[in-house]
């Protein structure tokens, strides 16, 4: 699906006015819609970008290691709510669990010891369990938000232990092939861009080092295109079930923890960063590396994305991941998804069915049921709140896969003459007349 010319104009506008003010060398945008690339702007000449230039992705390779963690889960090799002491046994820290780690809500510190995030090559796995204590954990489990690179790097190794593979075979194989994400790479693979840190007095640019992470790469070591990182916000949206289950990617999308607790305007699920936004809420990650920044941020309902990517880490103006949730506003606001299908009349609804449509009444509050005949469903809606969609369980009983009844069922009673009194869902009465209770 295409944007409108409008759009495209303003996101054009706002991301060379972000290049300038930012002094950015090299700076592009892509917006996703249904699975693809719909428009792309590039600002900056240092390289010209294009759908096909790498950056390096940083912390965005987490939510590749959190699907690989996941798909083990959904294979049986593992639980959430194992401790990492059974994965990668003799650790100082092992009690905490893989969930822990997965949210940023295990307590362990940021980073481990050296240096290895600023400009130098990462140790091996043996060595970085080694360099673990008792103090890494700076906070009790569960109780606070607290971003940890350290985690990601014990949860590569827990895939590795796991599998027999490195963590860089695994996504290969795993994932990047199956979704054909051939430009996505371990190390820069030209063409690339090279990264920078620019002078904030004179204007000067230093071309920063590209290291190799070792063990810590499931954290922040890969490299990517536009092209390649549209196909992974697709994925983000609407999942191959060859890679991973629909509703294992719709079970990382829910919190963990809320790093704003205050104002629940972002958390963490399972290595997915959720970032709310009015009434949306946007999965993805932001990602930083010497020299670069990227973001990925995704509208499940509606399959829409986008990708940003600049080759600088300390543009004057620019904050990648705002900017990345405005640019998404600006879309989703000016530019809304077409429906999926025209509405069509539909025919009668079954007789199960036909019979239970219309009002119903729980103490003086009024639902009505209706028929989705596209989805062979019958659906309950409270005013003002998320429907109840249900499907056939048996005779007069209703299986609910939606909202606050979800999983429950609903039982139709009926008078003697065959036609529905009451339903019960969840033991709570509904009936057709507002005065009746119970």
């Amino acid at each position: 699906m295409t944007l409108l010319p409008e759009t495209t104009h303003r996101i054009d506008t706002i991301v060379t006015e972000a290049q300038a003010a930012g002094a950015i060398p090299s700076l592009i945008v892509g917006v996703v819609r249904d699975g693809r690339l719909a428009h792309v702007s590039t600002a900056g000449s240092q390289p010209a970008a294009d759908p096909d230039m790498q950056y390096r992705i940083g912390s965005i390779s987490k939510t590749m290691t959190a699907v690989l963690l996941l798909s083990q889960r959904d294979a049986g090799r593992l639980a959430l709510d194992d401790p990492l002491e059974r994965h990668l046994p003799g650790t100082p820290v092992g009690t905490v669990t893989l969930r822990q780690l997965l949210g940023h809500a295990s307590g362990l510190q940021r980073e481990p010891d050296g240096s290895w995030w600023e400009r130098t090559e990462g140790a091996d796995l043996a060595t970085l369990v080694a360099g673990l204590t008792a103090g890494k954990l700076t906070h009790p489990p569960q109780t606070v938000y607290h971003y940890s690179n350290l985690a990601y790097g014990l949860l590569g190794g827990v895939l590795e232990r796991l599998t027999g593979q490195p963590w860089w075979e695994l996504v290969r194989t795993r994932l990047l092939d199956p979704l054909g994400m051939a430009r996505t790479t371990y190390q820069a693979t030209e063409p690339f861009a090279r990264g920078y840190v620019v002078h904030p007095w004179n204007g000067t640019m230093r071309e920063e080092p590209r290291t190799d992470t070792g063990a810590m790469a499931a954290a922040g070591q890969l490299w990517s295109t536009p092209a390649d990182l549209a196909r992974w916000a697709a994925f983000l949206a609407d999942p191959d079930p060859a890679v991973l289950r629909p509703e294992t990617l719709a079970e990382m999308c829910l919190p963990v923890i809320m790093s704003e607790p205050d104002s629940w305007g972002h958390g963490h699920g399972l290595g997915i960063e959720l970032t709310r936004s009015g009434d949306r809420v946007y999965v993805g990650h932001g990602g930083s590396m010497p020299g670069y920044l990227a973001a990925l941020g995704v509208h499940r309902p509606s399959r829409t994305g986008l990708v940003a990517f600049a080759n600088c880490y300390n543009p004057r103006t620019l904050h990648l991941g705002a900017n990345a949730v405005e640019l998404l506003d600006l879309v989703l606001d000016a530019d809304p998804p077409a429906p999926a299908q025209p509405w069509s009349a539909a025919g009668d609804p079954p007789r199960d069915a036909a019979d239970l449509l219309g009002r119903w009444w729980w103490m003086g509050k009024e639902f009505t049921a209706s028929w989705d005949a596209d989805n062979d469903e019958l659906v309950f809606a409270p005013q003002g709140r998320l429907p109840w969609r249900l499907t056939r369980a048996g005779t007069d009983r209703w299986r609910c896969h939606s909202g606050m009844n979800n999983g429950e069922f609903l039982t139709v009673r009926r008078d003697p003459a065959g036609r529905p009194d009451t339903v019960d869902i969840a033991t709570f009465v509904f009936s057709r007349d507002p005065d009746r209770v119970g």
